[in-house]
């Protein structure tokens, strides 16, 4: 690859390999304030052109690296900021052994961690990016990373990734200078980044311990319930992209935190009030 960005996500090294400029200097503002790898990094992403003529003719960006999928279609080069981005999840979520990885957005507030999944389009992101703003730590939006001896939820704080309506909406509540480009006409839509805190980044070795499961719903009438273990257990594996691959250490690892761990099922008609019912059962902890 012609050009390289390295990166320290957490307890995750990644190195990105690009045969354009472009979506390296993207990744470089975008991950400014992030450290590089004290190591060899843990996983490599590569953004190489779909045959050898798009490199210059229509530019189409294939993403490789240490795992592929070779059905994934190419993305045009003007989308080599969200390839990038891809790229790292697609190595993370196939090649990761040491954490029980959760499709999760997760937050810390003293000491214990608040983690929430769903489905896309449930506010997890959005959720987790707006409490990161006001009190809480932000650890991560895209995965949640459970230590199996442990139990304890890691920090992966990439920048936030918003997608449609859910940008308008942190725009009116955020530092417009923490949002990278507006990304627009992506197979979901508008995409837009957002840095996280410095306190995020400040803390992205101290993990959590895991207090509550949000398994939240954007859109309806304003609703919990408790979630009980058996339910939560069922949700959480079909979120997790690697409990099959690691055996009996994903089994305990997931066992645990359902059993340890209340799980709540959310519905909320807008950001006000889910910050005020997420209050409410943090409250009640």
């Amino acid at each position: 690859m012609n050009h390289r960005f390295d990166v320290q996500v957490g307890p995750v090294a990644f190195r990105i390999g690009s045969a354009w400029r472009a979506p390296i200097a993207a990744l470089e503002t975008l991950y400014d304030h992030y450290p590089k790898p004290a190591g060899v990094p843990d996983f490599t992403v590569r953004l190489e052109p779909a045959k050898p003529w798009r490199r210059w003719l229509r530019p189409s960006v294939a993403i490789a690296g240490d795992f592929t999928l070779p059905e994934a279609v190419p993305l045009p080069l003007r989308l080599g900021l969200l390839a990038a981005e891809m790229g790292m999840n697609l190595q993370l979520a196939l090649g990761e052994r040491r954490f029980l990885l959760l499709h999760a957005a997760s937050v810390e507030r003293d000491g214990r961690a608040l983690i929430l999944t769903g489905e896309s389009g449930a506010g997890k992101s959005t959720l987790a990016t707006l409490l990161g703003s006001e009190g809480w730590r932000f650890m991560g939006d895209e995965f949640a990373l459970i230590e199996p001896a442990t139990g304890m939820a890691y920090p992966f704080p990439r920048p936030s990734s918003l997608k449609n309506e859910s940008i308008d909406a942190a725009l009116a509540m955020l530092d417009p200078a923490r949002f990278g480009p507006m990304l627009d006409d992506t197979p979901k839509g508008r995409i837009r980044h957002i840095m996280p805190p410095a306190d995020a980044l400040a803390a992205m070795h101290t993990p959590a311990a895991p207090a509550l499961v949000l398994f939240p719903r954007f859109g309806l009438p304003e609703a919990a319930r408790p979630v009980p273990p058996s339910e939560a257990f069922v949700r959480l594996t079909q979120a997790s992209t690697n409990y099959v691959a690691m055996g009996e250490r994903g089994f305990a690892a997931l066992t645990g935190l359902v059993e340890g761990v209340p799980s709540v099922a959310l519905d909320y008609p807008d950001m006000p009030t889910a910050r005020r019912m997420i209050d409410d059962l943090w409250s009640a902890l």
